[in-house]
């Protein structure tokens, strides 16, 4: 039995993309993240990802709440 690295909907920031998704699941040696609110998965080496520090989640919320209402800033 093999254990996942994280829990599905756990939040990750990826320093390669420096984003923060959501975890969904593994694909060979590459977890799979999604954008916080919804979009395109992309792969992410698992050995890189940490927890987001708070600023990192807030920006990404507020992203997310622009995307959804047209908003770019």
């Amino acid at each position: 039995m093999t254990t996942e690295p994280f829990e599905p909907g756990t939040l990750l920031y990826d320093p390669a993309t420096q984003r923060v998704g959501e975890y969904q699941d593994t694909l060979g040696r590459h977890a799979m993240l999604r954008p916080v609110g919804g979009g395109v998965e992309w792969e992410a080496d698992p050995a890189t990802l940490r927890p987001p520090t708070l600023d990192e989640r807030l920006r990404s919320g507020v992203k997310a709440a622009n995307a959804r209402t047209g908003r770019q800033v």
